[in-house]
């Protein structure tokens, strides 16, 4: 079989860092190309183990750079895209939106546009050596809006996003659906719940608990800490998205999700216990610091995916068990913040 040169954007993120190294090991015969921006929120080192791997090629830039993504097309022939590129910090869209809009929609009709013209010579009409070329766009529950005390997202659930950043991931969702119906584009989208596992930027809740917890700082949960998430472990997330992408159906979306629903009150206080075991403190509890303050705008109440269609028809299911999940990221973290 041919080699296939597949971009990846936001690679030196959190999940295309976790992504890119279990790709390359579950895949001999591909070529990633990381197209990443580099922003606060991507970190190289996260991916020295693939450095010096010789199907792997590292490339600086924004994926809004139409002259750049075209230039990488042409240059690599570039036979699939996986787009991971974002901002994803919902506190960050709150304040400032408008980096949200750029990255996330624009960027994303950069990308697309650039697979269309490489891919196809017109409407449903393939060049030769890109019949099977694949854009997947990697998205969030959160695009579906949030959930009372019961019910399941699923892949017919109608969108309501509730933040600047969810509604820019819901816009760019349709941006590749479209271009799935108007122009025959073999598009897959997947939309995950919270991940949670290393390389997790210290911004996200799991990170700021330890990191907080070990500087014997307060540990700040919103409101009354009875927001509900869905946690699911980076690596199955990583696994579901290899399924979607070589055995998805074109045009379709999968929602991933980690049968995991827990409080964030209730992840404060399992951390805490953790690291009472495993790094415990000269006097009392970790558990002492946490603090309630005050709650997100338009905080959403509770997220909950129903995973049954990418179990069914692909085969996929979570492999990690959230306590022993949370305690390999406990673990992770503590190295990280004693060597820092």
């Amino acid at each position: 079989m041919p080699k296939r040169n597949i971009l990846i954007t936001g690679g030196a993120g959190f999940i295309g860092s976790n992504f890119i190294p279990f790709f390359l090991e579950q895949h001999q015969d591909i070529f990633i190309i990381n197209l990443d921006k580099l922003t606060y929120a991507g970190n190289l080192q996260h991916l020295e183990d693939v450095k010096n791997n010789e199907r792997y090629k590292f490339v600086q830039g924004d994926i809004c750079d139409v002259d750049l993504v075209k230039s990488i097309f042409i240059e690599y022939q570039i036979s699939d895209v996986i787009h991971f590129a974002a901002e994803s910090h919902v506190d960050n869209s709150i304040e400032g939106p408008e980096a949200f809009i750029k990255t996330n929609i624009n960027g994303t009709f950069t990308l697309i546009e650039a697979a269309r013209k490489h891919w196809l010579i017109e409407a449903n009409s393939p060049k030769q050596g890109f019949e099977m070329s694949r854009f997947h766009h990697i998205s969030t529950d959160e695009v579906y809006g949030s959930l009372g005390e019961s019910g399941f997202f699923d892949e017919n659930t109608p969108y309501a996003p509730n933040s600047p950043y969810s509604a820019s991931k819901a816009s760019s969702d349709f941006l590749v659906r479209s271009y799935f119906h108007t122009y025959g584009l073999n598009v897959v989208t997947s939309n995950c719940s919270n991940n949670y596992g290393p390389k997790q930027h210290d911004e996200k809740l799991i990170p700021t608990i330890i990191r907080k917890a070990l500087a014997g700082e307060d540990i700040p949960i919103y409101g009354d800490g009875k927001n509900v998430r869905d946690w699911l472990y980076v690596l199955d997330h990583c696994m579901g998205i290899d399924v979607a992408f070589t055995k998805g159906k074109a045009g379709e979306t999968y929602v991933i999700g980690g049968d995991n629903e827990h409080n964030n009150i209730s992840i404060a206080k399992t951390i805490c216990t953790i690291l009472d075991q495993v790094h415990p403190k000269e006097n009392g509890s970790y558990t002492e610091q946490i603090t309630f303050v005050k709650d997100r705008l338009g905080h959403d109440f509770r997220y909950a995916i129903d995973a049954h269609k990418i179990k069914t028809e692909l085969g996929w299911k979570p492999q990690f068990n959230f306590d022993a999940g949370l305690k390999k990221t406990v673990s992770w973290y503590l190295s990280k913040y004693q060597k820092s």
